[in-house]
């Protein structure tokens, strides 16, 4: 299995100033995506909190990395606060990417808190 810890971006551009985190909430500067490939499936797992740019991170790892699995696994168990605009980017987006990608599964109790349904190991 390979893993590897996705690097820092630089803050997505705000599309409107009314509803972009920077705005709202300060960002989540602690948070982190580790990656774990294996040969059909690709193994997220979240740390730190999940704020407006997190989620942008996720839908971008996703695109980037999601398109040549089988099954996704998103791991939401090391997330400490799961902040409503994060959720609201998250959500707006679930859709397009469940559809484009194979099997997203959600583990842990924060896949709650992002508005989808975990899936239970």
């Amino acid at each position: 299995m390979q893993a590897f810890l996705l690097e820092k971006r630089p803050l997505l551009e705000c599309m409107d100033v009314r509803h972009c985190s920077r705005h709202e909430e300060k960002m989540a500067t602690n948070f982190q995506i580790l990656l774990f490939k294996t040969k059909d499936s690709l193994h997220l797992k979240l740390d730190g909190d999940f704020d407006g740019n997190s989620a942008h991170e996720l839908i971008n790892a996703l695109i980037a990395h999601g398109k040549s699995y089988y099954q996704i696994f998103i791991d939401t168990t090391d997330l400490k606060t799961v902040h409503s605009f994060g959720r609201a980017v998250f959500q707006k987006n679930y859709g397009i990417l469940n559809k484009n990608l194979s099997n997203l599964t959600f583990i842990g109790e924060n896949g709650l808190h992002m508005g989808v349904n975990p899936s239970q190991p």
